[in-house]
């Protein structure tokens, strides 16, 4: 394994632990909401909307991303490619899920 390598594995674990701590911080209700309905919605709509369904979907699917880039590191760092193919239905279930739960939301 060389340093590149090494180096590329450790940044992919490094994203994988940074989404998945943004997702926990969603899960708690707490810190910076990222989600498309509360950042295009007007100021005066944001202090009335609940938020608890955002902060819940944007939770989930951030947490189904740190999978997508765990699956990706410990294909790096196992050096088998075929691991990369559970990263498929992750990705899938990720958008089936964005599109179902924003229909849901609204």
């Amino acid at each position: 394994m060389t340093i590149g390598e090494l180096v590329t594995i450790i940044i992919i674990f490094l994203i994988a632990g940074i989404i998945l701590l943004i997702s926990i911080l969603h899960f708690m209700e707490k810190g910076v909401l990222f989600n498309n309905a509360y950042i295009y919605a007007s100021k005066q709509e944001r202090q009335t909307m609940d938020k608890r369904p955002l902060y819940r979907q944007s939770a989930i699917i951030f947490c189904l991303l740190s999978i997508v880039f765990l699956i990706i590191g410990l294909s790096l760092a196992l050096h088998n490619d075929s691991i990369l193919f559970a990263e498929i239905p992750v990705i899938i279930g990720t958008i089936g899920y964005a599109i179902i739960s924003s229909v849901h939301i609204n």
